[in-house]
């Protein structure tokens, strides 16, 4: 039983990142904390499509965020998640060498 929790959790944490606007906000905020304005013109988003994005990741609890005057600055929750948005890119990157390989060899 606790393993089927766990093994849901994970797929929830991984349906958090499937969106390539998370993973461009995770890759914004891994330079600090930042506000939603530097958000939007960094990854020139409409506010209400970060908001609904930020929102996600905040219920998932990978972002945190706090309130500064009027702005809301937020931040990563868990450094963590940048080592398994880096494994996923590092694979990538292998499967790409991979099939680069097969190519050579069929020309």
């Amino acid at each position: 039983m606790a393993e089927d929790i766990v093994v849901k959790l994970t797929a929830d944490f991984f349906k958090t990142l499937a969106h390539p606007a998370r993973i461009k906000i995770i890759r914004s905020l891994e330079k600090g904390e930042r506000c939603v304005c530097e958000i939007i013109e960094e990854l020139d988003i409409e506010q209400s499509n970060l908001s609904q994005h930020l929102s996600v990741m905040k219920k998932q609890g990978l972002i945190d965020s706090r309130k500064d005057g009027q702005k809301v600055i937020y931040r990563i929750a868990y450094p963590s998640v940048l080592a398994v948005v880096g494994a996923a890119e590092k694979t990538l990157g292998e499967q790409i060498g991979d099939s680069q390989s097969i190519l050579k060899f069929l020309k």
